[in-house]
């Protein structure tokens, strides 16, 4: 017996599944922890901390602490819950008996749109194209088991491992003008430098030939090399998961408390041996460009998987009620939050606003997070009173089904 077609709308605010509005909370405010050092400091900092600003005392272990926690942490949350997200967006629409696919790629098409106005007009570092892409192809597994989603996404995991192993291994055979061009980027001449930071605290026109080729460089060789596998993996993952009833708190406490007393103290493990081993070879390109984040690479999953308990624990508690509303009403937002993020760090550091880049340390950059993330806390929880979704969710879902949504709450 066919089912009643009826109009495709977005979720009812009675339908949300409160833990993966607060997990996707927590994650957009977790980014900015790494986000702020593209923001403030050249590109070569983030990959080697040794090249730009002080790296001594409170601002190493700034820098320690930060790389432990957050890096590939959050961002590959937001992965697994844009994976979750697509088997979320099929079962609406099979429940309303339409056929998902136009809908999906109609959703995917704009928000590459929305990546690339953002990647070349506010910031180079955008993970919107990236989704939008990966987004098309994993929604050709969509009907997958969770096992088989694994499997995938273990071979998707592997393929950026093997790609550095290999890299590293041959850099003793790479021609002179590759090493030296490879070389510049890994530790940048002064002159290189005071180029990019005077570029950067310019006008926004000056600021469009860095912004242009860093989102160019994002988009085609990082994202063939890196991003697409990571990403791909983390969305199938999320698939998994969600199917598991992993990402709605529907496993039992002994469950996430496995999962959270395992993933942690491995993860953690792992990423504390690369940052040693880093800091023992002197982050040097030969070490460090491709073998040195691979304890990363492989322990911050195992962070997430700890982060994702604590998360699902919290939800599945009767306690932490302000806790657990305030911070997903920021997830409720993550999108509209995650272009905030750039128009703040614009401000604060590009010349079409304050100009500090290049000039705040590491230890400031930090207390910067906590003012930025009070901010985003209250301006979603103010907005949220009012609105059903925020403006860029609006926005979306506006262009997604080709209708007016109703934006006001309904008294």
């Amino acid at each position: 017996m066919n089912k009643t077609k009826e109009i495709i709308t977005p979720t009812l605010l009675s339908e949300r599944i409160t833990s993966i509005d607060l997990l996707r909370g927590i994650a957009v405010l977790g980014i900015l922890i790494m986000n702020i050092q593209h923001f403030s400091m050249i590109p070569a900092a983030y990959g080697n901390p040794t090249t730009f600003g002080d790296l001594t005392g409170i601002n190493k272990w700034v820098w320690i602490l930060s790389h432990a926690i957050a890096s590939e942490k959050f961002m590959s949350i937001f992965s697994i819950l844009f994976g979750a997200g697509i088997i979320l967006f099929c079962e609406r629409a099979f429940e309303k008996g339409r056929k998902v696919s136009a809908f999906h790629y109609r959703r995917m098409m704009w928000l590459f749109i929305f990546g690339m106005l953002h990647a070349y007009l506010l910031w180079h570092g955008d993970i919107l194209v990236n989704y939008a892409l990966c987004g098309i192809f994993v929604f050709l597994f969509r009907k997958k088991s969770p096992k088989g989603l694994v499997i995938a996404a273990s071979i998707f995991f592997t393929i950026p491992l093997l790609l550095s192993l290999f890299a590293g291994w041959s850099i003793p055979f790479w021609p002179q003008e590759s090493l030296d061009y490879a070389l510049e980027g890994w530790v940048p001449t002064a002159e290189k430098i005071a180029k990019n930071v005077a570029i950067m605290q310019g006008g926004w026109l000056k600021q469009m030939d860095a912004r242009v080729s860093g989102a160019y460089m994002m988009q085609t060789f990082v994202f063939l090399w890196y991003s697409f596998w990571r990403v791909t993996a983390m969305m199938l993952l999320g698939m998994a998961l969600y199917k598991w009833g992993v990402l709605s708190a529907k496993k039992s406490i002994q469950f996430y408390t496995r999962m959270l007393i395992i993933g942690l103290p491995l993860g953690f493990a792992l990423i504390a041996l690369g940052v040693y081993e880093n800091f023992l070879h002197n982050w040097s390109m030969n070490y460090s460009m491709f073998y040195g984040n691979l304890c990363n690479y492989m322990g911050s999953v195992g962070v997430v998987f700890g982060y994702i308990a604590i998360i699902m624990l919290i939800s599945k508690s009767a306690k932490y009620i302000h806790f657990k509303r305030i911070f997903s009403s920021v997830g409720k937002m993550a999108f509209t939050n995650y272009i905030l993020m750039s128009f703040i760090g614009m401000f604060i550091f590009y010349g079409n606003g304050f100009g500090l880049y290049g000039q705040v340390e590491r230890k400031i950059q930090i207390l910067i997070v906590f003012v930025v993330w009070i901010f985003m806390i209250l301006i979603s929880n103010i907005w949220l009173k009012k609105f059903r979704f925020g403006p860029l969710e609006w926005f979306w879902r506006v262009l997604t089904y080709g209708r007016l949504q109703s934006m006001k709450k309904r008294v």
